[in-house]
């Protein structure tokens, strides 16, 4: 049996906005085992991004515990969040805007190396970036060039390698691939596929393309203005998809074959505001299978078979 590295409990993220509170993320909880990979999908907003880097405290979550290794570093301040922060790196969504423009490759590399003083000398410096280059498939040549001289491809590669400097027993991946060209983004994913068997990394990938988090996952949670409303593993999960949301989100997945004909669930309604949210499912307003229930009480994540965990009144799982 796997042993558990990372364990989110009630994790909440919530924004003070001029018409109320705005839940971004809002009692989130799952486990993850080492070399496992969660993929964490929704739609634009469902709070995804706000999810990943509140786990590794970019952003500083409004209450709930995150336990790495069984601490709870949500309560880690100065120089033991500073060590803590070579366990989780993060790969950003837009290669450029995460990369800083005045530095060249060599210094974006060599900088986390630096300021955790994991290099002996400048010479060690220069041979781990040269290192990482090369593990994430960057031409030596490209040492001294900077991030607007190199294509989407190479600039994610570094992001990358940045993000394997210090040596992360957890990567997560935020949409690495959205922003890259579809055949740059076969090479990325096959990248990460190869670096997480050779590191035995443990992954959270987050997307919002549920045919690559299929093939990158072994398990899939999906989230809904801020909750997580299933969750199971990938193949469990595609075979048998019980929450109403998650079936029109499969239901909107391209089918290559034009003679084989698709039943989409097209969604009707309005989105719930996610600013004072009402104790009723989230989803409410938009349910081709709402219930009188559904008005009355939010439905609680509960399991409904080994690894499947689903909150849906209509499914038998609600509170």
């Amino acid at each position: 049996m796997s042993e558990t590295i990372l364990q989110v409990k009630n994790l909440n993220k919530f924004f003070q906005t001029k018409k109320g509170l705005l839940h971004a993320v809002d009692g989130v909880s799952f486990d993850l085992e080492i070399g496992n990979t969660l993929g964490v999908v929704g739609e634009s907003g469902c709070g995804k991004s706000t999810l990943g880097r509140t786990i590794i405290r970019l952003i500083e979550p409004t209450g709930g515990e995150v336990y790495f290794e069984g601490k709870d570093i949500t309560k880690l301040k100065g120089k033991a969040l500073i060590s803590f922060r070579k366990n989780i790196q993060m790969v950003f969504q837009d290669p450029f805007s995460s990369l800083d423009s005045r530095k060249t490759v060599a210094q974006i590399i060599a900088e986390p190396i630096r300021i955790h003083k994991l290099a002996k000398d400048k010479a060690d410096l220069e041979r781990q970036s040269l290192e990482l280059m090369d593990t994430v498939g960057l031409a030596k040549r490209w040492y001294n060039t900077y991030p607007h001289q190199l294509d989407g491809g190479r600039r994610q590669r570094i992001g990358i390698a940045r993000a394997l400097a210090l040596r992360p027993k957890i990567l997560i991946c935020d949409e690495p691939v959205s922003a890259l060209d579809v055949s740059i983004q076969a090479q990325i994913l096959n990248l990460l596929k190869d670096l997480q068997a050779e590191r035995n990394l443990t992954c959270i990938f987050i997307t919002h393309d549920l045919s690559v988090v299929y093939n990158f996952s072994d398990d899939i949670a999906v989230m809904y203005l801020g909750k997580l409303v299933e969750k199971a593993p990938a193949e469990e999960l595609f075979r048998n998809p019980l929450h109403p949301y998650t079936r029109a989100l499969l239901s909107a997945i391209p089918v290559p074959d034009l003679s084989r004909k698709k039943n989409r669930i097209i969604l009707q309604g309005e989105v719930t505001s996610p600013i004072n949210l009402p104790d009723e499912c989230r989803f409410k307003k938009r349910c081709y299978e709402c219930e009188e229930t559904c008005g009355v009480a939010e439905p609680v994540l509960r399991e409904v078979s080994p690894g499947h965990f689903v909150a849906c009144f209509h499914c038998g799982s609600g509170a």
